[in-house]
């Protein structure tokens, strides 16, 4: 089923309504009701009843996104949760790596003991917790020297401001977001190809997966880096969907004299 994006979100949202002041376009976007004067949408296209929103030349009406826009603002403000949430993540890892430095032997006895514990349950279930690949992390860990893991927790922090910081920007589609995104993204994919290699989990594979259609959705979709005409073709495209420039150009046909036979 296709979905309609402006009428989803005129419906929760409200509709966006312009009078202008040029007559003939004017007439194009209202129409008298039984129960009163309506406007057209600039968004979805429907009449809705009641003054219009805002009022002035056509050059100062606002530019809805409609349409494809409409839909890709959509696929951006989901990438945008996606990187909110992977954030916040990695500033909990960082936090648990700082405190992790400072108490580091105390970390180590506790973490031995319960291994101690849990060593037999495991063994009953034919299950060698001395050669599973997360203890040996672990312990590996606890030989790192104290620097190190404050400057690990100093690097994921630094990700993590650089996701957060993406997150800002796509949701609110700026355009130096998407360029951001598909630079830090594309930097760490040969990163996680390494890590498949190393150990194959699903998870992986799915966020190599996102991350991948990520950077060629914005690419290609946003035409960065000059793809597909650049940001020239962009501004051409987002200008051609909008209600308002399609009504004016009507009207500029309409006007235009009838070719001699």
């Amino acid at each position: 089923m296709k979905i309609d994006w402006d009428r989803r979100t005129c419906a929760r949202r409200g509709h966006v309504t312009y009078a202008p002041d040029d007559p003939r376009l004017r007439t194009r976007l209202h129409a008298r009701t039984a129960l009163g004067d309506a406007w057209r949408c600039l968004r979805c296209g429907d009449f809705a009843l009641g003054e219009p929103h805002g009022t002035g030349p056509a050059c100062d009406a606002p530019l809805v996104p409609r349409g494809k826009v409409m839909r890709d603002l959509f696929v951006l403000r989901f990438l945008a949760l996606e990187r909110a949430v992977r954030g916040v993540f990695i500033v909990l890892v960082a936090v648990a790596v700082w405190k992790f430095s400072n108490s580091q032997d105390a970390v180590r006895r506790l973490f031995t003991e319960y291994l101690d514990v849990l060593r037999p349950v495991f063994r009953h279930f034919h299950y060698d917790l001395d050669h599973s690949p997360v203890v040996g992390s672990v312990q590996k860990a606890f030989g790192y020297r104290h620097s190190t893991l404050l400057l690990v927790a100093g690097l994921l922090l630094a990700y993590a401001l650089v996701e957060l910081v993406e997150a800002v920007g796509l949701w609110y589609a700026r355009r130096w977001a998407e360029y951001l995104t598909v630079v830090a993204t594309a930097a760490f994919l040969p990163l996680e190809v390494y890590e498949l290699t190393e150990h194959i989990s699903g998870l992986k594979i799915a966020t190599l997966v996102l991350n991948i259609l990520a950077v060629l959705y914005i690419a290609l979709a946003k035409r960065l880096f000059g793809l597909r005409g650049g940001r020239k073709a962009f501004d051409e495209e987002r200008h051609s969907a909008s209600l308002l420039e399609v009504e004016e150009s009507a009207v500029l046909v309409a006007a235009r004299p009838a070719p001699l036979p």
